[in-house]
C-alpha cells in the first residue's frame, strides 16, 4: 500500500555546521532558525575538530574535506538539499560534485539576496576581507568590508561586548554609503544581532542563514 503524501516521512534539509560543538541545541541553532522562518524540516550536524570554526585560510583548508564527507553522509541519509552554514562557502563546488542533491552556500545565498535589496552592499564579517564568493557576486555593488573590533573568529562574537562591536562596525558601513548590510559570518545569526542592526541603522540586513534557508525553500519538494 502506498503511503499518502501527508504521511510520507519528510526528507529534511541538511545543515552543515563548521563550528564543532557537543551541545545538540547549539548545533541545531541555524536549522532551528530555518524551521521557524520557512517551515522546513532540517537536520543539523557539525564537522569534527573545529572548535573555533573557520576564521582563516588554514582553518578553512582543514574544514573542506570534512564538509564533503559530512555532506555525503547527510545525502546518503536522505537529505533533500544541503546548506553549508558558513559565509565563506567552504568546499561548495567540491561538495556539489560529491553529492546528487542541491548544495547551498550561505555566503553566496546572502549575496544573491542582498543584490535584490540594495544598490550598495556593506559586508560585515570576521575577516578583514569579504569572502571571495560574496565579493565576486556583489561586483560593483560592493561598498566595503569591515571586521568588528576585537573579533577574529566566530566564538569572539559570543563575548559580552560582541553585539556592541558589531553595531559600531555596521554603523561605519552605513555612514560610508552602504544602503544594505550583508552579515558575512553565520555566527552573527547565532547571536541574533540582525533585528538590532535594522532597528538602529534603518537599512535591510541580510542574514546568511536565513538567505540560505530561502533558497533551500525553492529546492525543497522539487
Amino acid at each position: 500500500m502506498s503511503v499518502p503524501p501527508s504521511e510520507a516521512p519528510a526528507r529534511p534539509i541538511g545543515v552543515i555546521r563548521v563550528l564543532t560543538s557537543e551541545d545538540p541545541v547549539a548545533v541545531a541553532t541555524h536549522g532551528t532558525a530555518i524551521e521557524e522562518r520557512y517551515g522546513l524540516p532540517t537536520v543539523s550536524r557539525c564537522i569534527p575538530d573545529q572548535p573555533y570554526g573557520i576564521h582563516d585560510d588554514e582553518s578553512e583548508a582543514r574544514a573542506e574535506p570534512k564538509i564533503v564527507a559530512l555532506a555525503r553522509e547527510l545525502a546518503d541519509a536522505g537529505a533533500q538539499a544541503l546548506i553549508i552554514s558558513c559565509a565563506a562557502d567552504p568546499a561548495l563546488q567540491e561538495t556539489r560534485r560529491a553529492v546528487g542533491v542541491p548544495v547551498i552556500g550561505a555566503g553566496s545565498a546572502a549575496a544573491a539576496v542582498a543584490l535584490g535589496l540594495g544598490r550598495g552592499v556593506g559586508v560585515l564579517g570576521i575577516r578583514d576581507e569579504a569572502p571571495p564568493a560574496v565579493r565576486a557576486l556583489l561586483g560593483d555593488r560592493f561598498t566595503a568590508s569591515v571586521r568588528p573590533h576585537g573579533v577574529h573568529r566566530t566564538t569572539d562574537l559570543l563575548a559580552p561586548e560582541g553585539p556592541a562591536a558589531v553595531l559600531e562596525a555596521a554603523a561605519g558601513l552605513v555612514a560610508s554609503g552602504a544602503d544594505t548590510l550583508l552579515l558575512a559570518c553565520t555566527g552573527l545569526n547565532t547571536i541574533g544581532v540582525r533585528p538590532l542592526l535594522e532597528r538602529r541603522l534603518g537599512v535591510p540586513v541580510v542574514d546568511p542563514v536565513l538567505a540560505a534557508g530561502l533558497l533551500a525553500s525553492y529546492a525543497y519538494g522539487a
